[in-house]
């Protein structure tokens, strides 16, 4: 996930030839560790091949969830999260056949978005960024100019309440983590 100096987030909303979760809103990027790839050195590999631009990433936690997706299909996932910081003047591509859509959101417009319509977000963006209060100290160090507004008891709760109009709570959790 990218976020500006001030916390807002870019989200990207799946390309519409996507199988599952067509033209629903995504944290910034995703990626699949190819062998011998960590989950950074995949996401920078990534990043320019998705939005058509380089960057470091570091690594927060990962997280483990099962959820269907209408009749078409489901995803079984372990998935670890990657925050990066970005200039809000950073030009961003729309790349086809993976994002059709670009736009920059706050934690506050998010919580509005996702109570009107949570329906629209992709269940997996939704458990990122439930879970980073629960992420590695020192990253929560490091980056907490920028996500302090994405870790309060609102957005919490907004989140958690979305994320359960995908997925049981038992459908999803936190791997392999100290806190």
């Amino acid at each position: 996930m990218l976020f500006d100096i001030d916390g807002r987030l870019v989200l990207t909303k799946r390309a519409k030839e996507k199988m599952l979760w067509p033209g629903d809103w995504d944290g910034t990027f995703a990626s699949h560790p190819r062998e011998s790839e960590g989950y950074v050195s995949s996401g920078e590999r990534r990043m320019p091949e998705e939005l058509g631009i380089s960057g470091k990433l570091d690594y927060f936690h990962k997280f483990e969830y099962h959820v269907s997706y209408k009749d078409v299909g489901s995803e079984n996932e372990i998935c670890g999260t990657l925050v990066g910081v970005i200039d809000k003047n950073t030009k961003l591509k729309e790349i086809e056949g993976e994002i059709d859509e670009i736009k920059w959101i706050s934690a506050k417009e998010l919580i509005t978005e996702i109570k009107i319509n949570p329906e629209i977000y992709c269940p997996w963006m939704l458990i990122a960024l439930e879970l980073l209060e629960k992420s590695e100290q020192s990253m929560l160090k490091k980056h907490e100019n920028i996500l302090s507004t994405w870790m309060n008891s609102e957005i919490h709760e907004g989140l958690q309440e979305a994320i359960k109009t995908h997925i049981p709570t038992e459908k999803w959790r936190l791997v392999n983590e100290k806190n």
